[in-house]
């Protein structure tokens, strides 16, 4: 699978792309991740300026359609594959597992990243794209937001987890779209609080029935909104 990023800052990306899961996803060439300056594509070579102040007043200032279309346009002729175009922005659809699991049996995405004031109405206006939101609050730019959509979709990809059962269980996953269970490891005892018994009897029938009951309890108390 491949991501593009469109940004006004590629170098952010620098520490996360060589770390983690999503490093070693890298290496082993599970995934691409190519990032694209927007401001290759800007019409002024010397400056470089992509940015320029509203129409009809108000505060910031605006990314210029034209760098992006043009960016975004070289981007989707880099591949026979056509990509499909994320742009971020908190006006978007709710990003959630369901909709990570829906890109990630795409071949391509390109992620656009916003800054100031977002972009110009006209980049939506042609180049079509899905609108992506990861939450009601304002980030600085889409760079943070691309990077969770990115590390939200690797880890779908076969072969990225080291037990391909982990992504089924996880909270909101396939498998499970209620939060997931408390979980626990050595030691058995720390300052009073104790394993459950359960957990330690070997018994898996009751080890199962005991974390859909705290799963269904969990969810309750903190998301009763998935119930």
């Amino acid at each position: 699978m491949r991501f593009d990023i469109v940004t006004l800052f590629p170098d952010l990306f620098d520490g996360y792309l060589t770390q983690g899961l999503l490093g070693k996803a890298i290496e082993r060439n599970l995934t691409q991740i190519h990032r694209h300056n927007l401001r290759d594509f800007a019409p002024d070579t010397t400056h470089r300026p992509v940015d320029d102040k509203p129409f009809g007043g108000g505060p910031g200032m605006l990314i210029q359609v034209e760098p992006t279309v043009k960016c975004v346009e070289a981007v989707q002729a880099q591949s026979t594959t056509p990509a499909r175009t994320i742009l971020l922005t908190p006006q978007g659809k709710r990003f959630n597992q369901p909709m990570a699991e829906d890109f990630a049996v795409s071949e391509r995405l390109i992620l656009l990243c916003g800054r100031y004031e977002g972009f110009d109405q006209r980049v939506t206006d042609i180049l079509e794209p899905e609108e992506v939101s990861v939450g009601d609050f304002v980030l600085n730019g889409g760079e943070v937001a691309a990077m969770l959509i990115i590390d939200a979709v690797v880890r779908l990809i076969p072969g990225v987890l080291g037990d391909e059962q982990s992504n089924i269980d996880d909270s909101f996953s396939r498998g499970n779209r209620l939060l997931e269970f408390p979980q626990y490891t050595r030691p058995r005892e720390f300052r009073g609080h104790s394993v459950p018994d359960v957990l330690l009897s070997g018994d898996h029938g009751a080890i199962a029935k005991w974390r859909e009951e705290q799963t269904q309890l969990r969810t309750n108390e903190r998301r009763s909104d998935l119930l």
